[in-house]
């Protein structure tokens, strides 16, 4: 990806922020996912010095400062995702960055207790640089959690309730949204295998703790499973996990 696809997707954020507001925050880490409450991956968050990655309208960062975290920082490339949060977290202290999460910004490093990121990590244009920064932002025996599309959900697509592989798994690259969520917004959204997200971390210098390709949640369990082409829907998470949710530990 280039650096001008990186400019015209900070662009294009800035025009559709408003459809994610307060959208795939925790407790959920995604459509249809398992949610914090049932995975359990955070552990104690009182005092513990949090940082996220793709705060957007900082509603992750409000259920940690519920959960009695001492420290807030967020980081998101658009700003109107940072305004919201501003406004989300008015009556709090914290520390907000508008910048790309692959940019070394000089954030402390060896700094925070817990590094999370729902539903952001997969737009980074350089997943190398972006983990070695978060492993280099961690204490020693922190950890880093994130959530973002299964890899293979992507190329599963729904025709009148038939389900089929679009596309190749084995083959990485970038998909071009024209109009992102029906508006004028073009997105270049990268392809990965969910062994490239597991190698960089490896590479990064972290130990793996925890890989889920997460079931359906329990909160749709009387949901009614009605045949669906969307792109996201209760009948095709309940074959093909939506989200993968992994977690690291910095040793």
């Amino acid at each position: 990806m280039t650096t001008e696809n990186l400019k015209q997707n900070k662009r294009s954020w800035d025009k559709v922020a408003h459809h994610f507001y307060g959208v795939d925050a925790l407790p959920s880490y995604g459509p249809f996912a398992q949610t914090e409450d049932e995975l359990g991956l955070l552990e104690e968050m009182a005092n513990k010095k949090v940082l996220e990655i793709g705060c957007g309208s900082g509603h992750s960062l409000m259920y940690m400062a519920d959960r009695g975290a001492g420290e807030l920082w967020g980081v998101d490339f658009s700003e109107n995702q940072i305004k919201a949060a501003e406004e989300t977290l008015k009556d709090l202290d914290t520390h907000l960055f508008c910048s790309p999460m692959e940019v070394d910004i000089g954030l402390p490093k060896f700094y925070f207790d817990c590094v999370y990121s729902i539903y952001a990590i997969g737009w980074t244009t350089d997943l190398t640089s972006t983990f070695r920064l978060i492993h280099s932002y961690l204490k020693q025996g922190g950890s880093f959690v994130f959530s973002w599309d299964h890899p293979l959900y992507t190329h599963i697509i729904s025709n009148n309730g038939q389900l089929s592989l679009n596309g190749s798994y084995q083959e990485e690259g970038f998909t071009t949204y024209p109009n992102f969520k029906g508006e004028d917004a073009p997105m270049v959204i990268p392809n990965r295998k969910l062994s490239t997200y597991i190698n960089e971390l490896i590479k990064a210098g972290f130990t793996i703790d925890s890989v889920i390709e997460s079931d359906v949640s329990v909160n749709y369990e009387s949901a009614k499973e009605e045949i669906s082409d969307r792109y996201y829907s209760l009948y095709k998470a309940k074959r093909f996990p939506t989200t993968m949710i992994i977690k690291v530990i910095k040793k």
